[in-house]
This record gives C-alpha cells, sequence and structure tokens, in this order.
C-alpha cells in the first residue's frame, strides 16, 4: 500500500521536484497549490507519466478553515496521512539589511513561514496520532545557522522554523510521529536563477565541494531519503543538504 503523502507549495520548483521524486518512490502524492492549478496538473500529470499516483489540491495552508477542509478531503479519500511535507512559501524573502528593512516585510515573511507550518502541523497531527504513525518534514534552510548580507528575514524565519519543529518532535515522538527538517543551502529554481546566472552563482559554485550550485532534484532526493519510515528515529533532528559548502567555507550556505 503506497504512502499518503502531501507535499504543499508542490506546483513549482522545489516542491514540484519534491512531489515527482516521491511518486517514484511509490507515494501517492498529493500535490497541494494556492494558485497555480494548472502547474499542479503539470506535475501530476508527470508523476503519472512515470507510473506513479497523484492528485492535486487547492488551499492556502495559512488559513486554518482551508487546512481543515483539505485533510479532511485527504482522509475522506485515503484514509490517512503518512507523510507531509511542509514547503510553501507565502511570502518572499525580503533581501535587506535592518536599516532598509520594513517591519511589514520582515513580519510577513516570519508570519507567512510559521503559518503554514503551525495550522498544517496541528491537524495532521490528529489523524497521525490515532494511526500510531506519521512523518513530518519541514523544508528549511542553512540560512538558519549562517550570518549573510541582506538575510536577516529569512534566516530568522527560517531559525524559527527549525526550532518549531523540534518542540514538535518533542510532543509527538511518543504517539510515533517524527519529524525531521530538510535545510538545503542555495537551490537554483525559477525564483534564484537570474541571481545565480551572474558571480553570485560563480562563487557559490567555487565554494561547494560539488563544484557547483544545488538543483531542486538534489533536495528532492534528500526528502525521499528523509520519507523512509525506516528513518523513524531520526526525528527532531536537521538533515543539511548544502553541496558541501559548509566543508570549504566552515560555514552553512544560505
Amino acid at each position: 500500500m503506497p504512502q499518503t503523502t502531501l507535499v504543499t507549495g508542490a506546483a513549482r520548483g522545489l516542491g514540484a521536484a519534491i512531489a515527482r521524486r516521491l511518486g517514484t518512490c511509490g507515494h501517492h502524492v498529493i500535490v497541494n497549490y494556492r494558485t497555480g492549478a494548472a502547474d499542479a496538473a503539470e506535475v501530476v500529470r508527470d508523476i503519472e507519466a512515470t507510473g506513479g499516483s497523484a492528485s492535486s489540491a487547492g488551499a492556502d495552508v495559512t488559513e486554518p478553515p482551508a487546512v481543515d477542509e483539505l485533510v479532511t478531503g485527504i482522509l475522506a479519500t485515503h484514509g490517512r496521512i503518512d507523510t507531509v511535507v511542509v514547503n510553501a512559501n507565502t511570502a518572499p524573502p525580503p533581501f535587506a539589511a535592518l536599516a532598509d528593512l520594513s517591519w511589514s516585510a520582515f513580519a510577513a515573511k516570519v508570519t507567512g513561514e510559521l503559518a503554514g507550518a503551525f495550522h498544517i502541523t496541528k491537524r495532521v497531527l490528529v489523524p497521525m496520532r490515532a494511526q500510531g504513525a506519521g512523518r513530518i518534514i519541514y523544508i528549511g534552510s542553512t540560512a538558519a545557522d549562517y550570518v549573510g548580507e541582506g538575510r536577516l528575514a529569512h534566516g530568522t524565519a527560517k531559525s524559527a522554523l527549525a526550532t518549531f519543529a523540534r518542540h514538535v518532535a518533542a510532543e509527538s515522538a511518543r504517539d510515533g510521529v517524527s519529524v525531521l527538517v530538510v535545510a538545503p543551502g542555495t537551490v537554483r529554481t525559477p525564483a534564484t536563477a537570474e541571481v545565480l546566472t551572474g558571480e553570485r552563482g560563480a562563487v557559490l559554485a567555487r565554494e561547494s565541494v560539488l563544484g557547483r550550485v544545488l538543483e531542486p532534484e538534489d533536495v528532492a532526493a534528500a526528502v525521499a531519503l528523509a520519507a523512509d519510515p525506516a528513518l523513524h528515529a531520526a526525528t527532531g533532528t536537521t538533515l543539511r543538504v548544502d553541496g558541501g559548502w559548509s566543508v570549504l567555507v566552515g560555514g552553512p550556505a544560505g
């Protein structure tokens, strides 16, 4: 019986890559989207074209009624939720120093990051505890541990997410639910492609033992590993995927 796995924010970019990879690993993937219905449908078709199983479901995971409707629908159709990948990122990070950063932009980033994690986690823990098993994977960032120019809002949001995940792990481990953070460094996505085509991308490539910037598939492979039920004992910790940046530079890339 395939795992029923929800990936939030999976219509594009990193989330889409994660959904496709899990689809090839035998999961039935629910591709969540907020506005990209057509993109989500394409991800579903891609998964099905490789012999996998998938469906799409629209919901703004920062809104409790939408989250409740999403999870209730999954349970009605599939009977259980085995894994949730919390990837949705509702607010793009404002890359600015404190002097140039408005409170509204800062708060939007931090609140958006935590709202999606909080509401979906609180809702899925109910059926996961009832079934005595479950896996929650948060997509963090090595920016949580690395102080970089302009990363104040992004780093703060991801640090808060990592702390949240540790507390969820502690509260739910004895109910059979395990929690892991997958923290990538810089990933080449449509949102970052323009920046990474210049000198910034060349520098990051040189500072990686791989000699290149991460691709979404690199992170998706790590998530697929993290979703393995055999890793149940790896809870409350972070799997860093930074292309070896920390080996050469002495700290994680963001």
